[in-house]
This record gives structure tokens, sequence and C-alpha cells, in this order.
């Protein structure tokens, strides 16, 4: 009985660790506190724990840490700005890193960022730090900068 309890807990637990939306992983992953904030800011939470599926390019805390604090505090404060600088890290469809190709995507914001696979995966100048985090409603990839659309 109690091998059974425990077989049904485990079993419990990874089909509600894989039923996490995009926002609800990055917070769960505890480097992502700036972008849940600014998630909030812009109003996009529920978009992106909307169906999707989305390719999230997110950056870490560190990440947000090199934007200057004056100028992330105004963009922080300007809601368009901010949501097309969110947006902007955000493609349509669920893209795991095996897919991943050189060349322009079309993200939410409607700019384009430059993929790279030379020496590593960079998303504009970003470099992609980790990736396939897998959420219900599509895959988080880890990028060390915030990058601006052009």
């Amino acid at each position: 009985m109690k091998k059974t309890l425990i077989a049904a807990t485990l079993a419990f637990g990874a089909w509600t660790a894989q039923a996490a939306d995009i926002v609800d992983t990055a917070v769960a992953a505890g480097s992502f506190k700036t972008l849940a904030t600014a998630l909030q800011a812009a109003g996009l939470v529920d978009t992106l724990k909307g169906k999707g599926p989305f390719t999230v390019f997110a950056p870490t805390d560190e990440a947000f840490a090199k934007v200057p604090k004056a100028d992330l505090d105004a963009l922080l404060k300007d809601k368009a700005k901010l949501t097309a600088v969110l947006t902007y890290h955000v493609v349509a469809g669920k893209v795991m890193a095996a897919n991943v190709k050189a060349g322009k995507v079309k993200t939410v914001q409607g700019s384009e960022l430059t993929v790279s696979t030379m020496g590593g995966v960079k998303v504009d100048a970003a470099n992609v730090v980790k990736t396939d985090i897998v959420a219900d409603n599509g895959v988080i990839h880890v990028i060390d900068s915030v990058v601006m659309p052009k």
C-alpha cells in the first residue's frame, strides 16, 4: 500500500509539473522575477497563460540587470514600449532547440529576430544559455540579455 501511494504521488507530481503554463513555469524557475514583474506591468500574463503555443526567449534576472536601472525603470512605466519589448521575445508556435535554424523569425511584436547558430545559438545579440523548458502551452529558451526591437 505504501509503495502504491508513493508511486501515485510521484506520478501525480510529474503530471502536475507538465501542466504548468509559460508564466507559471518561469515563475517556478525562480530566475525570472523581473520578467514576471514586467509581464504583469504590461498586462501580458493572461496572454502567456493562454492556449498558445508560444516560444519565449526569456531573459533572466541577470539579463535584466544589464539594462541600466534608469532605463529599466522607465521601460516598466511605459506600457506600450514594455509590451513591444516583451512581445519581441515571443514567437508563435512551439520551436524546440532541435528545430532551430539560422535566419530571421517573426515575433509576436511584428519585427523579426535574427537567429544565428554559429558557435552556439544567438537571438539577436543574446546567447541562448538553456533550451527546451517545456510548458503546457509552449517552450522557454533562456537568454542572457534583453533584446530590443529595431
